[in-house]
């Protein structure tokens, strides 16, 4: 059984700056959903608790929620296993949105007091500033460049490009195995699928959703697809039967969540759960993530500032 690489585990490997319609897709539409599911209430099994009597000295976000009653959260909802929207039962799922219930009850707010947004990619830095959303989180890369409009929490969780491969396929297990009769499959114009071209011999194929590459390699019209490897785990988790995640990452994600910048207050808060709470990050993980057969370690926060 593989482990995915945490918390410094990729020490040597050179960074590849990847331009983000890889590892963050756009999310359709910026339709506003209250709660979790159909009936508002968080579902079973939750890990987490939520605190009574909190208080965040110095944080401008904090006093927003508060005095609204309510947290506002940007997510995706179409990334099985990470943030996703059932369009039948209306249940929002996922480690992502799960990491964001999480936030929401360290605050003191129970499921019913958190309105999740979907965010277009594009447009989550412009919506933190703006001050439509209290925080953002949804496979979102910490950047420097990023950080000069908003500041970052975490990293709660490090990936990387990685490949998805039918189950029984025993030829692939990894970039360097691939070879020139391979067909490779990832989103249109994607750092990743340029990568694939520029260091591996393999054919690709390209469509704008990760989605459409996933229904090509479970009918066997691709031989693999890539992108992050937590969207991979994700869409593996869903069928394992079917597919599964090889090799190593290459190259590095770090996921934060996005905040107003410079609310250093707000960010140490947010640490503070993620570094107190490693026991509910691995159920978290565990009860979205862990059928896929991929095990992971909780990061370490960044510092303050």
């Amino acid at each position: 059984m593989r482990t995915t690489r945490i918390a410094g585990a990729f020490a040597g490997i050179a960074i590849a700056a990847l331009a983000l319609t890889a590892c963050n897709s756009g999310t359709p539409g910026a339709e506003t959903t209250p709660g979790g599911d159909a009936s508002g209430e968080a579902p079973a099994g939750n890990p987490w608790t939520v605190a009574e009597g909190v208080t965040i000295d110095g944080s401008p976000t904090f006093d927003r929620i508060k005095s609204a009653g309510v947290v506002k959260v940007g997510v995706k909802e179409d990334q099985p296993g990470l943030g996703y929207l059932d369009p039948v039962s209306g249940d929002r799922t996922g480690f992502d949105v799960d990491i964001a219930r999480w936030i929401a009850a360290s605050l003191g707010l129970d499921e019913d007091k958190i309105t999740f947004q979907a965010i277009p990619s594009a447009n989550r830095e412009q919506a933190i500033v703006n001050g439509d959303i209290d925080y953002y989180v949804g496979t979102y890369s910490i950047t420097d460049k990023r950080k000069e409009q908003i500041s970052f929490a975490g990293p709660y969780f490090i990936t990387g490009q990685g490949l998805l491969v039918a189950a029984d396929n025993d030829t692939i297990t990894g970039k360097d195995s691939l070879t020139a009769d391979d067909v490779v499959c990832s989103a249109t114009g994607s750092t990743s699928i340029q990568r694939i071209k520029d260091t591996t011999p393999s054919k690709t194929k390209e469509y704008d959703t990760y989605s459409a590459c996933v229904e090509d390699l479970k009918n066997g019209q691709v031989d693999a697809v890539t992108t992050d490897e937590a969207i991979l785990i994700g869409y593996a988790a869903q069928a394992p039967d079917q597919l599964k995640v090889v090799g190593e990452p290459f190259s590095e994600e770090r996921y934060g969540v996005g905040i107003a910048k410079g609310d250093t207050a707000f960010q140490e808060f947010i640490n503070t759960t993620f570094t107190d709470g490693g026991e509910t990050w691995t159920a978290i993980f565990e009860k979205n993530l862990g059928a896929s057969g991929v095990k992971a370690t909780q990061p370490e926060v960044d510092p303050v500032g």
